[in-house]
């Protein structure tokens, strides 16, 4: 059963704060990968992609922690984060490509006026903006914010709090764009819209978690927020 979604007038909007991985960037692959890495350095047998899959979204340190299964010591968890993140550090661009239209709309949303295109993942800062600018999208982009840049990470709002203040805009002003729940439950935290991806990790817990926005394609979303259909 599709999720359902509202008619709403989007056309205020000026300020965009997308999630990277499942919305812009298809990194599943490199963080399965890297995360078997990590469970063989241990001594403990691989995991299913599609199991390691779901485990993405909260940043690295739940990653590790739940790919690591219950059980697991701190300490292990603590190596294995920092293995983890060396290990990705040489291979997050190994697989990882925008997705189908991602580009093209990215293309589209900087020529329209007076709108600011911005990221606020999970995933630590550095990666993020070293995986931007690999892929050559980083031009597009006026802020950049990680996981680790605030105290809690999404859904807590600091960081889309943080981008309102910085570009000045009022929380009608702003637009979360997310493949999962985690960016929903944040832009409903912050008070702002929420677009939802039907094509990213998150996609299917989209239902329980119904944004204000649906899009096939990053290609629809110019025409949303300027009142076409």
């Amino acid at each position: 059963m599709p999720v359902q979604e509202t008619r709403k007038d989007f056309r205020g909007v000026r300020l965009l704060i997308f999630d990277l991985d499942g919305t812009l960037i298809d990194s599943k692959l490199d963080l399965a990968l890297s995360v078997n890495a990590v469970r063989a350095w241990l001594g403990r047998p691989p995991l299913e992609p599609e199991r390691i899959y779901s485990y993405i979204g909260q940043g690295a340190p739940m990653l590790i922690r739940r790919a690591l299964e219950e059980g697991v010591s701190e300490e292990e968890v603590e190596r294995g984060l920092k293995y983890f993140l060396e290990y990705y550090q040489a291979h997050m661009l190994d697989h990882t490509v925008p997705y189908p239209g991602v580009r093209e709309g990215l293309e589209r949303l900087a020529q329209r006026p007076n709108t600011l295109l911005t990221v606020y993942t999970n995933k630590p800062e550095r990666f993020s903006r070293q995986i931007l600018e690999g892929l050559d999208l980083a031009r597009f982009f006026r802020q950049v914010y990680g996981g680790n840049r605030f105290e809690r990470k999404k859904p807590d709002p600091m960081g889309v709090e943080a981008l309102l203040h910085e570009f000045q805009c009022a929380p009608q002003e702003a637009m979360m764009v997310g493949d999962s729940e985690i960016d929903v439950l944040t832009a409903r935290n912050a008070g702002i819209w929420c677009a939802g991806v039907t094509y990213g990790l998150g996609a299917e817990r989209l239902r329980e978690y119904p944004p204000d926005l649906l899009l096939d394609s990053l290609l629809e979303l110019p025409a949303r927020l300027d009142g076409c259909t």
